[in-house]
């Protein structure tokens, strides 16, 4: 069940000044997105056949190589999310790659919330719980990947009493599949909690979109 709190910015202490100096450029280098092309051959290439193959746009084994069936799943995705469909992944594209898709490690940590939150729940409860992170990812009011939303401070019971890292069962890896692959049974929720635990006076003022299972989701 997710628990609500408000976040809390802590100033970086300035104990090198050159490190401070440095920062930018470091963050800079560690986000910047591979420019994958036709010839391209490396694990950023299966980290993006993945990402497509969640999505259906690659249905070719993993190989890591940018060929021809690489570049039309990528153009195919383009077209898909109203981007110039040149088959060519760069900045944009990863961004909305990253944006609606994840990738194998990521897909863990999906179903590790799923099974650890909704476990006993419905199967389209389980999906609903994943599709909240999903919306989540996407929402500007959230982080933009799921390790920063699932670890965020208090965000989710299960990761704060332990059972997150319980083992998933192959149902929370379908739901969690189901979730990336746009099944949204919450109506763009971003938040869930059971009303028969819920303490917080804040999340009974969230608007409410539906309930499954013992979960009421709510924007």
């Amino acid at each position: 069940m997710i628990t609500i709190r408000k976040l809390t910015w802590k100033l970086i202490p300035s104990l090198f000044l050159s490190t401070l100096l440095l920062l930018p450029l470091l963050v800079q280098t560690a986000e910047a997105a591979p420019l994958l092309k036709p010839g391209s051959e490396n694990g950023d290439v299966w980290d993006l056949q993945y990402r497509l193959k969640t999505l259906d746009f690659y249905t070719q084994p993993l190989d890591g190589k940018y060929g021809a069936n690489t570049k039309s799943a990528v153009t195919r995705f383009q077209k898909e999310y109203g981007m110039p469909a040149d088959g060519i992944t760069g900045a944009q594209t990863w961004r909305q790659l990253k944006k609606y898709t994840l990738n194998q490690s990521e897909m863990d940590i999906m179903a590790k919330v799923i099974y650890s939150e909704a476990r006993g729940e419905p199967y389209k409860g389980q999906v609903a719980v994943g599709a909240v992170v999903m919306n989540r990812i996407q929402s500007s009011e959230f982080p933009n990947d799921i390790r920063s939303v699932v670890f965020q401070k208090s965000a989710f019971t299960a990761v704060d009493d332990g059972q997150y890292w319980l083992t998933p069962n192959r149902t929370a890896y379908l739901a969690a599949m189901d979730a990336v692959r746009g099944w949204d049974p919450t109506y763009e929720s971003l938040y869930y909690f059971n009303p028969e635990t819920a303490t917080s006076k804040w999340i009974w003022s969230r608007p409410q979109t539906v309930q499954i299972g013992h979960h009421i989701f709510a924007h």
